[in-house]
């Protein structure tokens, strides 16, 4: 099958969770979107969710299917969140932000109930920096300070950017650095530790949030769990 193929079935296969009533935390990317794109039909045919968007991308998607929408405010208690990563390692920790939205995602999937991750088979790695850098998000005020101290990590950082020398801008409004390792070998520690750093808003890494990774893969849909990865 096609990588859009097994995104798809990663995506629709999340909605399965999704029981009426629920208040669900919609994340960001395009295999999300598949998720997304099904809870908008369900919606129209009579299920009953809420759904807070983890960026404004997410919004749009989501008044598009006609999904009613709420916020952490009206509903502090998010039931099912489903997100996407750029990488999930053996334990089920994450690199995120590959979107630019990992620290409206942070907030959701640390106020869920459940997380459940979808991915294609790609997406898994043998330790998490290989393959993506772990994106920064970080203050305008003082960025290249911040990225002085992001260096003494030992990684290459790079200012992320659109269309030429443009900056790259979150939604809330501040810079992203993306720092490459060569992996990092212990996540939970570097994850404390960059955010310790004033001007980092928050990191990529997702270290003990997830409850389930759904994965597309050429075999079919394979699903990883805690019970599966301990």
């Amino acid at each position: 099958m096609e990588k859009e193929e097994l995104k798809k079935l990663a995506g629709e296969k999340a909605v399965d969770n999704i029981e009426d009533g629920m208040i669900i935390g919609l994340g960001t990317g395009s295999t999300v979107e598949y998720a997304l794109r099904k809870l908008g039909k369900l919606s129209r045919e009579g299920l009953k969710i809420k759904g807070i968007p983890t960026s404004v991308h997410t919004k749009r998607i989501a008044k598009e299917e006609n999904i009613p929408l709420t916020t952490l405010e009206e509903n502090p208690m998010i039931d099912i969140t489903i997100d996407g990563a750029d990488e999930v390692d053996s334990e089920l920790n994450l690199i995120k932000g590959g979107g630019g939205a990992l620290a409206r995602e942070k907030i959701i999937a640390y106020n869920s109930k459940k997380v459940i991750i979808v991915i294609d088979d790609s997406k898994i790695v043998k330790a998490l920096g290989i393959d993506c850098p772990l994106p920064v998000e970080v203050l305008k005020f003082g960025w290249t300070s911040t990225k002085k101290a992001l260096e003494e990590f030992g990684c290459k950082i790079e200012l992320r950017k659109i269309m030429g020398d443009e900056p790259f801008i979150t939604d809330n409004s501040n810079y992203i650095l993306d720092c490459e390792f060569e992996r990092i070998e212990n996540p939970s520690q570097i994850e404390m530790e960059i955010n310790s750093i004033p001007g980092v808003v928050e990191n990529g890494l997702f270290i003990g949030l997830v409850d389930e990774v759904i994965v597309g893969g050429k075999q079919g849909i394979l699903t990883l769990d805690k019970a599966t990865v301990v």
